[in-house]
């Protein structure tokens, strides 16, 4: 079995993507396929032993679209007008059509004169769409060409040439209009694909040479003058200069770059020039994944996308079925078969449109374009529609609410040890790790100039802490239930632990493990409150799961618990402090006068650094010392409480609650590939004022969608009826079905702005 992706021109709307679908599904070999309209793209799974790509292409072609294994080129523009058939068809049936008007009813001339331009504007303009509503109708997906050819016969038998081609000229006009309306919206996606370069210079056998973006490689050493894109992803190797990361992440200001920082494709190079090692290919880059999940966003459909899709399926069919008993019933009854006739083709052609199936995917994937641009990635209609719903927020501490760049403030050294001694070993330990409180130990041990020791035998385990071997003894460096299960004493720290904790510092201790200890049997469980609203947070112990893990007995024996284990010694204590972000505040005051009724925040901390944090962010509710897959029964809590729950997280720690919760919001540290997997929504900035700004793009969405779905029932509401009782001709109710559905896509199109 093969999965490919063909790509196809002009499909512009939900009906012809269905006739695409329709005109493969049935071919002998096709196990699967799926149409997106945003990438004008098939996937399609296939036996290559029954059925060839070839064939594939040409039952494609067969609908009048044109079929293509290759996607168009990044930052390609639509064709100019004079190069568009569709286009100039359009404008040659207009001419036609006044001419045969002048001919007729100015010169009065005879009415064959006259037909005869009526009959060739008919052709020129009714050739396009007419080929894809015989094909769709020979495939039972009728749709508005479907339409369009009936009328249009129908016309021409009662004689009424002038209508039949007025009927092309409008239902032509509409299908240019919708075609417009899609590409408006396609168009901020291949803004996206143009703001990373083509080509770029990139040095290579001591020379510097221009290479297209596809050709350039992992490791290649790209150099970018000021004012210049950064074409790929990649490290800073030489330079300094400000980067405008706007395009990526939505931030206002530059950011500095040096030596070992990271840089993104399609941000801007102000000021010196830069030497960057690329480190991955365009469409693995932080902007390349942008564009993929934006383009895929539409095969995400949201419960609005579900009903505009099944509302097209049996309402067309079913309005063919009602105004084939138009024509033919009461004229069986009453006579009168050309009056009934046309009352028929009329209700037939103010029928249906391609409005209300265009309407709802245009303002979803107008909306999810609008937040790309503005630094935040939704990766479907179906959490642009949760966004909206939500009641309740929790808040990771680390990395969400506060900046995640934690400073270490104090280090107290115990039982004979320096602070230097206890910097140096808890980098040593933590030089393997990559929790953010790590980093901050490192860089405190290395500005002081100490020494980081190999470390072997490194485990880390997470929301604890870590252990490893440092010249051959074992240290432990974590939160303070290390302390509790080794039996190492934290007496003598109290005073200490309690100041530095209501000062809302995070502390890390360090053991040295080496005394055995008999019969360490007793056991107490952690205790996490689950339903809100939260009380404190309980001081709790480590499970016994996590302290044979990471205290395994040296011999085992008896009907359970450990015979030996091991004692230790504290060595020292390390105060690390991370300031709560500055728009925090702003952004939690925002979200409750929007009615987010919950705002929550969860930790691994201790009491005392939750309350001062939650007070500082001002957040009334919190619940700490918390483990990874304690937030997940958190996360549920908040779910019986208040129903749709987002969780805030920035990692792989993060993931099991975010996946709980009911929309997964990533705080994307510009980009990091762990964020863009885990979220199904993601800041790309780490701009918590983005999260506001979601919640009323998706509340707007929702609404301009159900007005969009309003507008076209209440025409065709009014313009069926109205068709039945023979109050409106053919010519004035296409004219206002084709208004109604332009005005519901430019209501649409509005979500761009």
């Amino acid at each position: 079995m093969i999965e490919t992706t063909i790509y196809i021109e002009a499909m512009c709307c939900e009906n012809e993507a269905r006739l695409v679908k329709s005109s493969v599904q049935g071919l002998n070999g096709i196990k699967g396929c799926d149409a997106n309209l945003v990438s004008r793209s098939l996937k399609v799974s296939y036996d290559p032993s029954l059925i060839s790509l070839k064939d594939l292409i040409k039952a494609i072609d067969k609908t009048g679209m044109k079929a293509s294994l290759k996607k168009e080129e990044k930052g390609d523009r639509p064709a100019v007008w004079w190069r568009q058939p569709r286009l100039l068809a359009l404008i040659a049936c207009g001419f036609f059509i006044f001419s045969g008007f002048i001919i007729e009813l100015i010169l009065g001339l005879p009415h064959g004169e006259a037909r005869l331009f009526y009959g060739i504007a008919i052709i020129v303009g009714g050739y396009y769409p007419a080929k894809m509503g015989l094909t769709a109708l020979k495939t039972l997906t009728p749709n508005i060409r479907t339409l369009m050819v009936v009328g249009a016969i129908g016309a021409l038998i009662l004689g009424l040439w002038g209508e039949a081609a007025l009927l092309v000229l409008i239902y032509s006009l509409g299908d240019v209009l919708e075609a417009y309306a899609t590409d408006r919206v396609r168009g901020a996606v291949r803004a996206l694909m143009g703001i990373a370069p083509k080509d770029a210079a990139v040095r290579r056998n001591g020379e510097i040479v221009i290479l297209s973006v596809d050709d350039i490689g992992i490791g290649d050493t790209v150099i970018i003058k000021p004012g210049e894109r950064i074409p790929l992803d990649g490290e800073v190797i030489s330079g300094n200069s400000s980067v405008d990361q706007a395009p990526i992440t939505g931030e206002s200001m530059p950011v500095t770059k040096a030596a070992g920082d990271e840089v993104f494709a399609g941000s801007i190079n102000q000021r010196g020039s830069l030497e960057v090692r690329v480190s991955k290919p365009f469409q693995d880059t932080t902007l390349g994944r942008i564009i993929h999940y934006v383009e895929e966003a539409e095969s995400r459909k949201s419960g609005y996308q579900r009903f505009g899709e099944t509302f097209g399926i049996y309402y067309t069919p079913i309005m063919f079925v009602l105004a084939i008993v138009v024509m033919i019933l009461p004229a069986i009854i009453f006579g009168n078969f050309s009056e009934w006739f046309y009352r028929g083709l009329v209700v037939l052609v103010v029928s249906c449109s391609c409005g209300i199936a265009l309407s709802i995917p245009v303002s979803v994937v107008a909306a999810i374009a609008n937040a790309a641009r503005h630094g935040v990635l939704i990766k479907g209609g179906v959490y642009l529609e949760i966004a909206g719903k939500v009641k309740a927020i929790a808040f990771d501490k680390t990395g969400s609410l506060t900046v995640g760049r934690p400073v270490v403030t104090d280090v107290i050294p115990f039982g004979g040890a320096t602070e230097e001694s206890v910097l140096s070993l808890a980098s040593s330990v933590e030089s393997l790790s990559e929790h953010v409180l790590s980093d901050a130990i490192i860089k405190r041990a290395k500005e002081r100039g100490l020494s980081i020791q190999d470390a072997d035998e490194f485990e880390a385990f997470p929301g604890v802490g870590a252990r490893a071997l440092v010249n051959g003894k074992t240290y432990c460096v974590g939160n303070k239930s290390l302390c509790a299960d080794p039996g190492v004493t934290t007496i003598d720290a109290e005073d200490k632990i309690k100041r530095l904790e209501e000062e809302g510092k995070t502390l890390i201790f360090l053991t040295i493990l080496d005394k055995p200890l008999m019969n360490r049997d007793s056991q107490r469980m952690m205790k996490i409150p689950l339903n809100p609203p939260f009380s404190k947070g309980e001081i709790g112990f480590l499970p016994s799961s996590k302290r044979e893990m990471l205290f395994p007995p040296l011999e085992k024996g008896g009907k359970g618990g450990f015979e030996t284990g091991f004692s230790g010694e504290l060595l020292g204590i390390i105060a690390i402090r991370d300031e709560i972000r500055p728009e925090a505040e702003g952004a939690l005051k925002r979200l409750k006068e929007m009615g987010v009724t919950g705002l929550v925040m969860l930790t691994g901390d201790n009491e005392h650094v939750a309350r001062v944090m939650a007070e500082k962010a001002g957040i009334s509710e919190y619940v700490a010392r918390l483990l990874p897959e304690d937030k997940v029964k958190a996360i549920s809590g908040l779910k019986r409480g208040h129903g749709i729950v987002a969780m805030v997280g920035d990692g792989v720690n993060d993931a099991p609650a975010m996946i709980e919760s009911d929309l997964g919001i990533a705080m994307g540290a510009a980009g990091t590939d762990v964020a863009i997997e885990t979220g199904d929504i993601v800041l790309m900035s780490d701009d918590l004022s983005k999260i506001p700004y979601v919640l009323n793009l998706s509340r707007r969405a929702v609404n301009n969608i159900r007005q969009n779905v309003i507008i076209s029932l209440i025409i065709i509401g009014f313009l069926v009826p109205v068709a039945l009782t023979g109050w409106i001709g053919l010519v004035p109710g296409i004219l206002i079905n084709e208004v109604g559905g332009l005005l519901v896509i430019i209501n649409g199109l509005r979500l761009l702005r």
